[in-house]
């Protein structure tokens, strides 16, 4: 059957951010490309990605965990809780212990869990109350990594390169494709694999004046951060109408465009034709 790389979580492993429209639902993402070096170092390397964006942790718990786990997984990869962190009302108590009761689950499998800290992003001081939420989340995550042997700690938080606005894609919360790819070059070192991914540093910062800085941050709010909470207080999500990029596990080695392109044309096949 070969080793196994699962994926599950919401938009930062699903790949919103790296935008590629010849991959399932338009993105690429640091899971792709983490499947990808596997591949490279070992054919038999096979992965499957459930993630989807806007997802909140109870919904991947139900959604993908066990799917995740009846696969017989040797590294499992969850990042989940940030869509809850930015709800109008959240209960941290209850949110913690879901994610602790996740964690359990995904570590008594004997898999290898990777966990994942989020980072601190800079927002509007419209946004600040979520950040503290962050703090308390990420202390949670690091204290479960620490008491699990079989689960490695990915600490986004402590990356700095991430402080640069050029990580970031337009919405300020989703990694571009720069972004994604550092993802997983560090990824890839903490598992210890050789890969052949590399990151050009950036050159110097554009450097803005205050009036430029108030513009953007006003045109961000109006086009990102109203729509979102717009679309929460309508209970609908960007995810609403997608499936998993890669429910069932495929070799990389095959080249991920291919079996898209492969997927596709037999679902073509397939589907039933019109009168």
């Amino acid at each position: 059957m070969g080793r196994l790389f699962v994926a599950i979580g919401d938009s930062f492993t699903e790949g919103v951010g790296d935008w590629d429209t010849r991959l399932p639902n338009g993105v690429r993402g640091w899971a792709d490309r983490v499947a990808k070096q596997l591949s490279k170092a070992d054919p038999e390397w096979r992965y499957a990605n459930l993630a989807i964006r806007s997802r909140r942790l109870g919904r991947i718990v139900e959604e993908q965990v066990e799917p995740a786990l009846a696969m017989g997984p040797e590294v499992i990869s969850f990042y989940a809780g940030g869509n809850d962190l930015l709800e109008l009302r959240q209960d941290m108590g209850r949110l913690l212990d879901d994610y602790t009761d996740a964690v359990e689950r995904l570590c008594a499998s004997g898999a290898l869990v990777l966990l994942f800290t989020g980072f601190d992003v800079p927002l509007h001081p419209l946004l600040e109350p979520f950040k503290r939420r962050n703090w308390v989340f990420n202390a949670r995550v690091r204290e479960l990594a620490a008491r699990h042997p079989n689960a490695l700690l990915v600490d986004y938080w402590t990356w700095d390169v991430y402080r640069d606005r050029r990580m970031w894609d337009t919405d300020k919360l989703h990694m571009n494709r720069a972004g994604h790819r550092y993802m997983a070059i560090q990824i890839l070192n903490l598992l210890g694999v050789r890969h052949q991914l590399e990151f050009e540093p950036f050159g110097a910062r554009e450097r803005l004046g205050p009036v430029q800085l108030a513009s953007r941050e006003f045109e961000w709010v109006r086009e990102w951060v109203l729509p979102m909470f717009g679309r929460r207080l309508r209970g609908i999500t960007l995810g609403d109408r997608l499936e998993p990029r890669w429910p069932e596990p495929i070799r990389p080695a095959d080249g991920l465009k291919k079996l898209y392109r492969r997927r596709r044309a037999q679902q073509q096949a397939t589907s039933p034709t019109r009168a």
